[in-house]
């Protein structure tokens, strides 16, 4: 088996775009940054990281007859307004349980940003006032069995698409991706960063990339705070998804990296280093970036890069998994 044989439904422009980052490059004054861009690789609702893992998930909705995909996310979830979108593009319903993930004070939070175009998308929304964790939920659960009591027919689709077993695939196709626009860039990027929450971004990554002929580093950058569980969720599906897209071999431990000291005490706070992070990629580059995600693994790629952890030699591709809508829930942050 290989990442061919797996039905892939188009829902993306097409290969993510690749840009050096030329300002902040100069500004660290070390590694050459580029960024390949999932915040603008569809027309479904602005996108995203999710949007790409829905590819290979969205044709075994289809084939199992369902008529409603089942989420769950914060209040906040770019995965599930990118779940609504592509329901609505489908032709099925979409049930989204948010939940409170995020302690923030603001109180237009489960109003604004993705929560309001999920709505605008015609999904079934519903709020629960459960705290963040990366697990299986018994309020999804309980959202399932609703749609089947009512006659429906539910596709379930776990928190970023993580714990779903094609999970991993979107990723492991975009290091596929990455080694085609290399060659037709003339670069090698020895370095990917990206964040790392729910782990199946992460993980189809390290996936695709172990088997190609040329070794990287894949750095994740922790946003979840919880890091051991993050780590163990990013081992065991990237040696889930390296088994289905048939990798010959074992995953080695120091494959599989993920780092701290960007995300902060909780899920979903900005730090000093978020905003930081936020404000050099905006005045430099006019690249945005949000306060959950982006924001800390931009801030890690820094501290990486002027500390020479990241060698001034090296080529590093930043993955932006897209996001910015969230930061209208943090508008008192940039008055």
């Amino acid at each position: 088996m290989g990442i061919a044989d797996f039905e892939r439904y188009p829902l993306t422009f097409g290969p993510s775009p690749v840009h050096p980052l030329q300002r902040l490059s100069a500004h660290l004054g070390g590694a050459t940054v580029w960024a390949k861009r999932e915040d603008v690789n569809s027309g479904l609702a602005f996108g995203g990281n999710k949007t790409r893992k829905l590819e290979y998930i969205v044709p075994d909705a289809i084939a199992q007859g369902a008529d409603t995909l089942v989420s769950i996310g914060g209040y906040q979830s770019n995965h599930t307004r990118q779940v609504a979108a592509v329901a609505a593009k489908i032709g099925m319903k979409a049930v989204l349980v948010q939940e409170n993930w995020v302690d923030w004070p603001d109180p237009l939070s489960d109003r604004v940003g993705n929560i309001q175009l999920s709505r605008i998308m015609g999904a079934d929304v519903r709020l629960d006032n459960s705290g963040f964790d990366i697990g299986i939920r018994d309020s999804w659960k309980n959202a399932i069995a609703d749609v089947e009591a009512s006659g429906g027919k539910p596709y379930a689709i776990p928190a970023g698409a993580s714990e779903h077993h094609l999970g991993g695939l979107g990723f492991a196709n975009w290091a596929y991706e990455v080694e085609v626009q290399e060659r037709e860039l003339g670069v090698f990027f020895d370095t990917i960063v990206v964040c790392t929450v729910t782990g199946s971004t992460h993980a189809g990554m390290i996936a695709g990339f172990a088997g190609q002929d040329r070794p990287r580093r894949v750095i994740g950058i922790d946003a979840s705070a919880t890091l051991e569980k993050t780590r163990d969720q990013v081992a065991r599906i990237a040696r889930h998804t390296a088994q289905l897209i048939g990798l010959e071999r074992e995953l080695r431990d120091d494959e599989i990296s993920v780092l701290e000291g960007w995300a902060g005490d909780l899920y979903g706070i900005p730090v000093d280093s978020t905003l930081e992070a936020i404000r050099l990629g905006g005045t430099l580059e006019g690249m945005i970036t949000d306060t959950v995600y982006e924001g800390k693994s931009l801030a890690g790629l820094i501290e990486l890069v002027s500390s020479r952890d990241i060698p001034a030699d090296s080529n590093v591709l930043y993955a932006h998994l897209g996001g910015q809508l969230s930061l209208n829930a943090y508008s008192g942050l940039f008055r």
